[in-house]
């Protein structure tokens, strides 16, 4: 997307005018789909770290990295080369990512929803990095459905109980070099699944969006910039007020084609048993609801993962 198309919020603006922030974010999202966070208060050094423990996991050799492939649905662990196919897309993904989830005290609820997570023995503070980046994008994550809250007239902590315990996923993603034209990309057009997605490492050029043109839109905002977007169950609860917009990775430019691309997105889920029922305030003359048919978020989950090539 071209410098003016998004432009980054403030994150100051939490403190010094949350109206405003949440003003100007939920404009972008409901424009875009998308929408770009500057002056975060995420420790840069701390976000570092977790990405050399990234990089350095998926440097070890691939019968090492194949030993934490576990469980089902890829929620936990690796994903090797190859396996993860967009919605409707012929061609696999030119990517492999590790999966860390929420940690669950013994007995809890939804333990039988999520597996225990496994860690790397080859990687030293591989857990503790990847842990600490979870529970900051979690947190954060919080802080803007606040946001998002407050521009669709709901109560500021309206979404906090909906996603305490939600089903959320830390992807680490290594998109290696590229060498070749299509026909497979790194990452193909789809929608994310979940609530909101938040993303580190975007400045590195590859992602577009779909804009409501037809037009693909590259996502550059500045280094260090946090790109949240809205995932398909927001969409469905908002009554498309707020959009899950179509979008993917390309292959790197002919000089950056040696080069591998690293991101973090952080895929924030609805607590398993939520039921995701359409807002009343987002029915009405000219928005009828589209979704009258209420499911739970995990029950949503399940179908769109048998749709991914993961279940």
């Amino acid at each position: 997307m071209t410098q003016s198309a998004i432009q980054p919020v403030s994150f100051r603006l939490v403190e010094e005018d949350f109206a405003g922030f949440s003003q100007a974010l939920g404009s972008s999202f409901a424009r875009y789909g998308f929408g770009a966070v500057c002056d975060h208060d995420l420790p840069q050094e701390k976000i570092e770290a977790a990405l050399a423990s990234a990089r350095a996991f998926f440097a070890l050799p691939e019968e090492v990295k194949r030993r934490y492939i576990v469980g089902k649905g890829g929620q936990r662990g690796y994903t090797a080369f190859g396996v993860e196919t967009a919605k409707g897309e012929a061609h696999y993904d030119l990517k492999e990512f590790w999966h860390m989830g929420r940690d669950l005290p013994p007995g809890h609820r939804y333990a039988d929803l999520m597996p225990p997570n496994v860690w790397p023995e080859e990687v030293a503070d591989f857990h503790e990095n990847v842990a600490w980046l979870f529970g900051a994008l979690d947190r954060m994550g919080g802080r803007l459905l606040e946001a998002i809250a407050v521009y669709l007239g709901l109560d500021r902590g309206f979404f906090a109980p909906t996603v305490d315990a939600g089903n959320s996923i830390l992807r680490l993603l290594h998109y290696p070099p590229a060498p070749f034209d299509g026909p497979n990309i790194r990452a193909g057009a789809h929608e994310d699944i979940n609530v909101i997605t938040l993303l580190l490492g975007a400045e590195e050029a590859g992602l577009e969006v779909l804009d409501r043109d037809g037009r693909w839109l590259p996502i550059n905002p500045p280094a260090g910039s946090l790109v949240i977007n809205i995932g398909d169950m927001l969409q469905r609860l908002t009554n498309h007020v707020l959009p899950s917009t179509t979008h993917r990775v390309v292959n790197p430019a002919p000089e950056r084609r040696g080069m591998s691309r690293y991101s973090t997105p952080f895929f924030l889920h609805f607590n398993p048993d939520y039921l995701i029922r359409t807002l009343p305030s987002c029915v009405g003359p000219g928005r009828p609801d589209r979704y009258p048919e209420p499911i739970t978020a995990d029950g949503y989950l399940q179908v769109r993962l048998r749709e991914i090539n993961l279940l």
